[in-house]
């Protein structure tokens, strides 16, 4: 059953090869001799949508979106969000300053260009700003993101700020507020978990899953919900490397398009644009920012809003 408040969904646009799980250099010299599967498998994801009416977040790889211009536009035509994944895949973690800022201006200017719409949000590849890459955040800023879906306040091998909020913020950066969107999570005695999705929407049982988010969503911040169009995909090429690394990427692909359509029919979605325009004056009042003078966070604020930007 439909619940009142809606939540946000996202996908990263991204060929089956690029996963960071199964980075190196050699493989990384080979991606134009891959097949290519990132348009069937996401124009797979735009029909399911469709024809549930859903508007969602698609953060597109800048490398994808070059090679994919009418992937892109048809994202755009379709009433979606267009945000950006960064353009060649590389983990920030692997990056100097220098070498970020130009991958986020790169992507941002191909996406805008191909689309003729203003792109207003970033995640990073395999959500690497974490603690010592915290850097990027004011870069984002600079560079005119509004937005961040980065942070995931859990303690992981490859990324994760542990102790991050775990909700809707905005960031007072040395460069001026970005809104901070970290992929749902929840509290479970001493743990976060996570229950955004990628390999934790194939890993849990579904009921469970809808157990887990039924609890999230009743905590009143909106859920924030991930998935990767090659999840829905069983059938793309085994691509070698450790065991941990092929079990995360290869775990119940054959179930997430069955999932995907029962989250659809049990959750309401909009895109990541739409819930901050709901909850911004509250994720400013949670920050302290509503009872100080902070002209710089409530202006943005309220250009954000003023100019349509919240909305698909």
């Amino acid at each position: 059953m439909k619940r009142g408040r809606v939540h946000a969904l996202s996908f990263d646009v991204e060929e089956h090869f690029q996963v960071s799980a199964f980075w190196s250099d050699e493989r990384r010299s080979k991606w134009e001799t891959y097949e290519s599967r990132v348009e069937r498998n996401t124009e797979k994801i735009l029909d399911l949508l469709s024809r549930r009416g859903v508007r969602a977040t698609f953060f597109v790889l800048g490398w994808v979106a070059k090679r994919h211009r009418g992937l892109v536009r048809t994202i755009v035509d379709q009433g979606h969000e267009l945000a950006s994944h960064g353009y060649g895949h590389e983990l920030i973690t692997n990056q100097h300053p220098d070498q970020f800022r130009d991958d986020v201006r790169k992507s941002k200017q191909l996406l805008e260009d191909i689309a003729g719409v203003p792109v207003h949000g970033y995640r990073a590849p395999s959500f690497t700003i974490v603690a010592q890459t915290r850097w990027a955040l004011p870069i984002l800023v600079e560079e005119g993101y509004h937005y961040d879906s980065s942070i995931f306040p859990i303690r992981h091998d490859r990324y994760g700020m542990p102790g991050a909020l775990p909700y809707y913020h905005c960031i007072e950066t040395a460069s001026g507020p970005l809104w901070e969107v970290p992929p749902s999570t929840l509290k479970i005695g001493p743990l976060r978990i996570p229950i955004a999705g990628g390999g934790y929407f194939r890993l849990f049982p579904y009921p469970i899953l809808r157990r887990l988010l039924t609890i999230a969503e009743a905590k009143g911040d909106p859920l924030v919900m991930y998935l990767h169009p090659w999840e829905l995909d069983p059938e793309q090429p085994r691509m070698d490397g450790s065991w941990l690394s092929t079990v995360r990427h290869y775990l119940n692909l054959d179930k997430t398009e069955a999932r995907l359509k029962r989250l659809l029919a049990d959750f309401p979605f909009t895109t990541i644009r739409n819930t901050l325009d709901t909850v911004g004056q509250v994720c400013l009042k949670r920050a302290g920012f509503a009872n100080r003078s902070n002209v710089n966070v409530q202006d943005r604020a309220s250009r954000y809003r003023a100019t349509g930007n919240g909305h698909a």
